[in-house]
């Protein structure tokens, strides 16, 4: 089992560490870390709280994961941060560990690509394969699915859920929830401005199934008709048979719907965590 750790880091004995593990310069790494196979720690980088992470990640310098997270209401628990494989987290990338509440945990899942200065708020879950460009700001609880790209400068509020495939462009103010595969934009009054067509091309998705994005687009957020209708015009001309992706779409409409100032998981709030035997179950 090689690592490579500089004289000039401070390990603590009792964090565990997989082979192949770089630590670079003035890194610190606290006691209740688990650093996977093959992570590197660049220089300055800080990993502490109760957090795990996986294989092959890569903490540019001045990245702190796992720290407090900055709410009033937390008071010293074991919450923690879960971080999967093969994340990129360049200079200033900030991940705070979980607050208490819903479960305790803030995650990052496999293949993502946190740019500099990128911040990622108590109990928030980003799924695979998304990109947060440089100075994105996510708030507490917030839900980025796979394939999500939100551009520079752009801050998400808190409770927010971004669809798989959709796009934020640059400094946005999103306090809403963002449907798969849409695209919005506009810093002062953002709203879904169109598809995300070329994220959708590069994944391959089917021409019959973009199409049908396309129109559910225009039902929606153009002719501004209500879900159910916009439901029932596609299961006539389908005989019921939708595409995987227009499924997603309506659904996600759907469950974004029964939440407050269009935000589904607004029922989260108020939600208290588990007992603690029960909090870190997988």
């Amino acid at each position: 089992m090689s690592r490579l750790i500089s004289p000039l880091a401070h390990v603590d004995p009792k964090a565990q560490l997989g082979s192949d593990v770089e630590i670079g310069p003035f890194c610190v790494v606290g006691p209740n870390v688990e650093l996977g196979d093959g992570c590197v720690l660049h220089s300055n980088v800080v990993i502490t709280g109760h957090t795990t992470i996986g294989e092959r990640n890569r903490f540019f310098p001045g990245a702190v994961i796992g720290g407090e997270p900055q709410d009033f209401c937390y008071q010293g628990g074991p919450t923690r941060v879960e971080i999967g494989d093969d994340n990129l987290f360049r200079e200033g990338v900030t991940v705070n560990r979980g607050a208490d509440k819903e479960d305790g945990v803030t995650r990052v899942g496999n293949n993502n690509f946190l740019m500099s200065n990128a911040h990622v708020a108590h109990n928030c879950h980003v799924f695979n394969n998304t990109i947060l460009t440089n100075g994105v700001l996510l708030g507490g609880h917030v839900h980025v699915h796979d394939y999500a790209i939100v551009s520079g400068n752009s801050a998400v509020h808190h409770f927010v859920t971004l669809g798989t495939g959709s796009f934020v462009g640059g400094m946005c103010r999103v306090v809403q929830d963002v449907p798969p595969y849409m695209l919005s934009a506009s810093a002062d009054n953002p709203e879904i401005v169109t598809i995300n067509i070329v994220g959708m091309r590069r994944r391959g998705i089917s021409d019959t199934a973009i199409a049908c994005v396309r129109r559910a687009f225009k039902l929606l957020y153009r002719e501004h008709k209500k879900l159910d209708e916009v439901r029932s015009i596609f299961i006539a001309e389908t005989d019921g048979i939708l595409p995987f992706e227009l499924l997603t779409v309506l659904n996600f409409v759907e469950s974004s719907a029964k939440g407050k100032n269009g935000r589904g998981r607004e029922a989260f709030r108020n939600q208290t965590p588990p007992a603690e035997s029960g909090r870190h179950a997988a």
